[in-house]
């Protein structure tokens, strides 16, 4: 099995991107694995859109072409859809179910689209997507806070995954801070059983 991954993490500002970011590339290196990331922050620190290109594996270069990410990992239903441009049929796509509604949405300059429609609209597309309630799953865990984190264990979840689920672990042992960690293990747990059920 190649262990090759070309990766795609999109969302907004504030939501946990680099965290994660941060996590795999450690579960990389302590797998013995080369990664290399490219991050494009938005204009604003919070509300802004962040972008995470990554690639484990023999690449020199982080960026992923159109067509070519193996995994888009979707904190925000919109931006996970504003991404699809680097999809194929043989991407893994794990999308955020809970909106981030945009301000000027919130002002009625606009309407935000219906997320069920979004996630029919992929799957008609041909694209296998696992979409999860990020945020009802890390508030069972004890934390919204930790939605990033249920994301990231329902990612480890696809089949094929080059990193070893164990290897996640070990490496959110190391960047979380010791008064969370209890917290974010039950987060990617939780997170893994539900990629798991999809």
């Amino acid at each position: 099995m190649s262990r090759n991954l070309q990766l795609v993490i999109v969302g907004v500002g504030g939501q946990g991107i680099l965290t994660v970011s941060d996590i795999l590339g450690t579960a990389a290196i302590e797998e013995g694995l080369k990664a290399v990331m490219s991050e494009v922050h938005g204009m604003a620190q919070r509300g802004g859109v962040v972008t995470t290109e990554m690639k484990i594996g023999d690449f020199e270069s982080p960026l992923v072409a159109k067509g070519e990410a193996d995994v888009i990992l979707g904190f925000e239903p919109v931006e996970t859809y504003r991404t699809l441009e680097k999809a194929s049929p043989r991407t893994g796509i794990v999308t955020n179910t809970d909106p981030l509604v945009p301000p000027g949405v919130s002002l009625g300059q606009g309407a935000y689209p219906k997320v069920e429609k979004l996630i029919e609209n992929m799957r008609n597309g041909g694209l296998k997507v696992i979409a999860v309630p990020a945020l009802e799953i890390a508030r069972s865990a004890g934390s919204t806070v930790a939605g990033n984190i249920v994301m990231l264990g329902a990612m480890v979840a696809l089949e094929n995954f080059v990193l070893a689920r164990e290897a996640v672990e070990a490496a959110l042992r190391k960047r979380i801070a010791p008064r969370w960690l209890d917290l974010n293990l039950k987060a990617f747990q939780m997170g893994y059983e539900a990629g798991k059920k999809q």
